[in-house]
């Protein structure tokens, strides 16, 4: 007799058993505390936006798996490789770390014999060096020794028994005070623009401001003599650059037009310049820049840090000189250290650009705001070079840059770059010099270092070589090449606080030690020609 078996039951389809699945699901979700708000929460969700269920249901899922993922280790990776006592030692012999500074060359070496002032001495046209001795400074941007005047100093003893020191904080927290607050209106006030920013910092104020407007994609068109400051805002701007050659205003033209022709997404554009050149000593075409800027729609950002305090017949700087409004420049960047003797930087122009500034400018947002002593003071020296006793010095100033630029200009040996009012009297030794006992830019860094070893060993007068930074660090040896670097050359910085026959007998003593050190080296150099 055959045994009769029951057969399996059918699985159930696929459909049916889907929705089985879901309902002892959510039977199990709806005995979970708080379960219906969750449920309610979600059907109103997918009812008015079904992606957004979605993408929160993934994101939660994520959580979940992040949560529950095991803990990272190296060690556990299996790639960690044993090694045995001898391979590490014999490893360590092998490294060879890089120094941690750098081997200094001749002429940084040169630098550990730089004279001293001592510690209470003046930092005017006179002072005493560490060693005892009285000198003639000439190397000192205090043109009008403001630093030394008794009413300023006063000030600022004043200024620092009632505020303190420094402010400790940055001026969008607690560091902004009311002599701040001052100080910008005076500013804005003097170039007669709607708003004005100070920043704690002379060298980071330009850099700060570049990268505050310029971005990755916005074009950069920048004079290829620019200082240092200018250069690292630049870089940290990561933006189009293009360079035009200094003060060229043909070529920025040129530039400019091929800019143009090349259609380009509409990005923001600035031309970017100096007032007063810091490397070369000239002056900018203001006139003509701003005829390129309205004919080809670009921002211009003027530096006037070598400027502001100098030119204008108030001191207000290019646009004051060459007859400009203020207004018509976007951006106008200063300094006030040097002339004004204070310390820090501005920018002025539309409140719109200035607000900006005060919460995506780093050098604002990120430091200390400047000492409150220094705000009152560059407020009184604003004020003064505004009044008759201020146009007097400034006056002053240019007389004694003219007497000292007559006694240097019949040297032989060296030309002045710098313009006529610029007390800041650049001096590169003239081509045919350079051409006929063939010198390296390393030979004539060591002439010019003679040069300011002459005059103060001799002389007592304190001068310096142009320094400025290796532009070139970075680059590929093929860019390098193309990259402005700055001819050496001798800065002497005239003094309104000498009189005429003191700074016409300093740069005649000046003139002597340039011809001294040039015919000594005539002789290391003259038979160079006949070797070569």
């Amino acid at each position: 007799m055959e045994c009769l078996s029951t057969p399996p039951p059918a699985p159930a389809p696929a459909p049916v058993l889907v929705s089985e699945t879901i309902a002892t699901l959510a039977d199990m979700l709806q005995r979970a505390p708080g379960s219906a708000i969750v449920v309610r929460y979600v059907r109103s969700s997918y009812q008015n936006d079904p992606v957004r269920s979605v993408i929160e249901l993934l994101l939660f899922l994520l959580a979940v798996r992040y949560v529950l993922a095991p803990q990272y280790s190296p060690r556990k990776q299996g790639n960690h490789v044993a090694l045995t006592e001898e391979e590490v030692d014999e490893l360590v012999e092998e490294w060879t770390p890089e120094p941690l500074v750098a081997e200094h060359d001749e002429l940084l070496q040169l630098a550990e014999h730089l004279p001293v002032l001592h510690r209470d001495a003046p930092s005017g046209p006179k002072t005493k060096l560490r060693d005892g001795r009285t000198v003639t400074n000439l190397a000192n941007y205090n043109h009008y020794n403001f630093s030394n005047d008794p009413a300023l100093v006063d000030s600022a003893i004043k200024t620092i028994r009632e505020y303190g020191v420094g402010p400790c904080s940055a001026p969008g927290f607690v560091g902004t005070f009311d002599v701040h607050l001052k100080l910008e209106k005076d500013i804005a006030a003097h170039f007669g623009t709607e708003n004005t920013v100070i920043y704690s910092q002379s060298f980071a104020t330009i850099s700060s401001v570049i990268s505050a407007f310029c971005k990755r994609g916005d074009i950069i068109v920048a004079d290829r003599a620019v200082n240092f400051p200018i250069r690292k805002g630049i870089q940290a701007s990561r933006s189009i650059v293009r360079w035009f050659e200094h003060n060229d205003m043909d070529d920025l033209e040129r530039v400019l037009s091929k800019l143009v022709s090349e259609k380009r997404p509409l990005t923001r554009r600035f031309i970017i310049t100096e007032a007063i050149s810091e490397n070369v000593g000239d002056i900018a075409d203001l006139p003509r820049l701003l005829e390129l800027k309205n004919k080809y729609k670009f921002r211009i950002v003027l530096d006037e840090t070598w400027s502001y305090g100098i030119l204008g017949r108030t001191g207000r700087g290019l646009t004051e000189m060459q007859n400009v409004d203020a207004t018509n420049i976007d951006i106008i960047v200063g300094s006030l250290a040097g002339c004004i003797a204070s310390g820090g930087g501005f920018c002025t122009g539309s409140s719109i650009m200035v607000e900006h500034q005060r919460l995506n400018s780093p050098a604002v947002t990120f430091s200390a705001s400047l000492a409150n002593f220094l705000a009152t003071t560059a407020s009184a020296v604003i004020f003064r070079l505004q009044s008759a006793e201020g146009q007097t010095a400034m006056k002053t100033l240019q007389e004694r840059t003219m007497s000292l630029r007559q006694q240097l200009e019949r040297s032989d040996w060296v030309q002045c770059t710098s313009a006529p009012s610029n007390p800041v009297l650049h001096l590169t030794l003239k081509p045919e010099h350079i051409q006929d006992r063939r010198l390296t830019r390393s030979e004539q860094e060591f002439l010019l270092q003679e040069i300011v070893d002459e005059c103060l060993t001799n002389h007592s007068i304190v001068i310096t070589r142009l320094k400025s930074m290796p532009l070139m660090d970075g680059l590929h040896p093929r860019d390098a090449t193309k990259e402005y670097q700055p001819p050496p050359g001798l800065k002497v910085c005239a003094s309104a606080a000498l009189s005429k026959k003191e700074i016409e007998k300093a740069g005649i003593a000046v003139r002597h030690a340039i011809t001294a050190v040039m015919k000594r080296s005539k002789g290391r150099h003259g038979t160079l020609k006949e070797e070569q």
